[in-house]
């Protein structure tokens, strides 16, 4: 592979995480859209879809407890905070990048490093997705499982209709977010190359300056 060497990237909880919280998102998105549009879905009933949701839900809030925990544990959630003195250049760059630089062919401005895995657009919206969208989604989530136990939670937010709406909102955005997340991860250096790094932690770093990182 010449200049080809691999470095790690992406430690065991981190993987582990990773795809707990993947399978989580796709029951939760099949369990939700038979519980919202049960007049025309017909995959199981309603009353086993509702409690395989709020099954799975619990799991998804232990995983991101989990993720919080290791990251905030091990200093390493400044991985996910853009810098604000290079966000606006970087941010720029990436997209250039990713509206014609990439076809193009030309090289990802961004270089993936153990210490710097996130390009200046993927921390300013996994900051977002981390940190407000989807404890945002799991809080209504638990609102709308014990309503009662919950109810002056729910009216200080404005009632259960503005609660439900803000559940639904958010699972439309995951929705989508998976889809787009897919298709930005066919972009390394072959279609495959990031989802293998997300089973094996090694990602593959090309050029003169690739290393290999211990793993641990």
């Amino acid at each position: 592979m010449g200049d080809d060497k691999l470095m790690y990237i992406h430690p065991a909880p981190v993987r582990v995480w990773h795809w707990v919280n993947a399978v989580g998102f796709i029951i939760l998105i099949i369990t939700g859209i038979q519980i919202r549009f049960a007049e025309i879905v017909d995959w199981f009933s309603l009353e086993e879809a509702i409690k395989l949701h709020n099954y799975v839900g619990f799991v998804v809030i232990a995983a991101y407890g989990l993720w919080v925990s290791y990251y905030f544990g091990t200093m390493k959630i400044k991985l996910y905070f853009p810098n604000p003195r290079t966000f606006v250049p970087n941010a720029v760059k990436q997209l250039k990048y990713y509206g014609a630089g990439i076809f193009r062919g030309e090289p990802n401005p961004h270089q993936m490093t153990p210490d710097n895995k996130f390009n200046a657009l993927q921390k300013n919206a996994y900051v977002g997705i981390m940190f407000v969208f989807l404890p945002a989604q799991m809080i209504t989530g638990l609102f709308l499982w014990r309503v009662k136990r919950f109810e002056n939670y729910i009216d200080l937010i404005g009632g259960i209709k503005i609660v439900s709406s803000i559940h639904v909102l958010l699972f439309f955005f995951f929705v989508a977010f998976l889809f787009v997340h897919i298709y930005l991860a066919t972009l390394g250096h072959t279609p495959l190359a990031h989802f293998k790094a997300m089973f094996t932690g090694y990602e593959e770093h090309h050029g003169p300056e690739a290393f290999e990182e211990t793993a641990f």
